[in-house]
């Protein structure tokens, strides 16, 4: 065997390894949504406040001990540290509110992207090659962003609930992927 399809074989193998493992842990999330989609927010939530806390003091660290920062960059990573640290200790506090909370900050920041790209979706109909495409594209995205900011929970609950269609799906999909990559792909 020659060192070019040695190295192709093992190529296609990692690929399909990969493809295979991000399918598998994409099915497996999206379950996870679908049969406990409060549960899973937490663990979410949960994972937000570890790396608030990660960060945190990975910031105080970097305000103790490094030595090529000058006094006022220590104070701002120390500043910075504690309000990350305070944060992922508040957060881990009361899980279930941080969830809420964090579901309709979801909520309200989507309705008012989705405001905004039906804006500008609008003011580039100038240059738009389907005009009608563009202006149904963009009622639709204001009325949905508009939806979402009265309804900011509920809005976040059926954006959870199609991420964990979507995932479920997806990682189907990748897995199957997985299965018929071959060489030819590369």
């Amino acid at each position: 065997m020659s060192t070019e399809s040695s190295t192709e074989k093992s190529a296609v193998n990692g690929i399909r390894t990969l493809l295979g493992l991000s399918g598998v842990i994409a099915l497996i999330v999206g379950i996870l949504i679908l049969v406990w989609p409060a549960k899973t927010a937490a663990v979410v939530a949960a994972i937000i406040a570890i790396y608030a806390i990660v960060g945190g003091l990975t910031y105080l660290g970097l305000g103790i001990f490094a030595r090529s920062m000058g006094g006022w960059a220590r104070v701002g990573h120390l500043v910075l540290g504690l309000v990350f640290v305070i944060a992922g200790i508040i957060a881990f506090m009361n899980l279930a509110q941080t969830t809420v909370w964090l579901a309709v900050f979801l909520g309200i920041l989507v309705g008012i992207m989705w405001i905004i790209e039906g804006i500008v979706s609008l003011t580039a109909l100038g240059g738009a090659r389907s005009k009608g495409w563009s202006i149904f594209f963009a009622i639709l995205s204001i009325v949905a962003g508009i939806i979402l900011l009265f309804s900011p929970f509920w809005g976040a609950a059926v954006l959870w609930w199609l991420l964990g269609i979507s995932l479920v799906v997806l990682g189907i999909l990748q897995i199957i992927r997985a299965f018929s990559f071959s060489a030819k792909d590369l």
